[in-house]
């Protein structure tokens, strides 16, 4: 049970972040399976909301999607996307999980186009969906991204959701909610969070398996380092055991 694929660490790192009694703003696939995991280990009162509007499920499997009527199994409340956005304005959202094409040193992330013409992009991705409400006003927002140049950017095309904008106290004076924001970043080499006075992304623990310069390698700005880098705990037999038994048994997650 020690062998595990990068899926599998990231969920597992991911997992761990989540208290007993915190809340969490989720979409499908990895963030979903962290989620899950988190409740059947460690969290088992932490409380999985999803866009769409399913508050508190209980989840039987994985959703395939936010909407998915398993969103809602044994759920405290059926709402609409209207009301979970609302949710986060008020402040009540701890954390929330987003990915995007490109990542910037200080967590502003692109999801809508490569390339610096709005019309005429060189690509075009589906866009924010709720990440920008989720970005703006959840309090700690994480990403699971697989690491490489093309990803991580000096500067993004387009932000469709607010990291820490320039750094320092700009996303405080932009009129976001003061202390919330980008906290970690975990990738299939390292997890990162952000300096507490320059919000860079900084680098405080590489996986097992990687050295300092494959993560430097692949990445595409410099990567402040922690006073300390640890290394990453591997995922335990436990974490394994559930991840593939109960969260994700037909491996529609981590058997990318």
């Amino acid at each position: 049970m020690s062998d595990y694929n990068a899926m599998e660490l990231m969920i597992s790192v991911a997992a761990r972040e989540l208290e007993d009694g915190a809340s969490v703003g989720v979409g499908t696939g990895a963030p979903c399976a962290a989620a899950m995991l988190a409740q059947k280990t460690h969290a088992p009162n932490l409380m999985i909301v999803f866009e769409a509007g399913g508050v508190a499920p209980l989840l039987p499997e994985m959703p395939i999607s936010v909407g998915d009527s398993r969103t809602y199994w044994k759920a405290i409340m059926a709402n609409g996307m209207c009301e979970i956005m609302e949710t986060c304005c008020r402040g009540m959202i701890d954390y929330t999980f987003l990915g995007g094409a490109q990542i910037d040193p200080y967590g502003n992330l692109n999801s809508t186009i490569i390339g610096t013409d709005h019309q005429k992009p060189k690509v075009r991705f589906p866009g924010s969906g709720g990440a920008n409400d989720f970005a703006s006003f959840c309090w700690k927002m994480l990403v699971m991204t697989p690491q490489d140049n093309k990803r991580f950017v000096e500067k993004c095309d387009f932000i469709t959701s607010p990291g820490w904008l320039q750094g320092g106290d700009s996303r405080a004076r932009s009129g976001l909610p003061k202390g919330a924001g980008p906290y970690k970043i975990i990738t299939n080499m390292a997890v990162m969070d952000f300096e507490p006075e320059s919000k860079r992304m900084r680098i405080i623990s590489i996986n097992p398996g990687y050295s300092l310069t494959d993560v430097e390698a692949n990445c595409g700005f410099e990567l402040r380092k922690a006073s300390k880098i640890l290394e990453t705990q591997a995922p335990t037999e436990t974490e394994l055991r559930i991840l593939r038994e109960e969260v994700d048994p037909y491996r529609y997650v981590i058997g990318r």
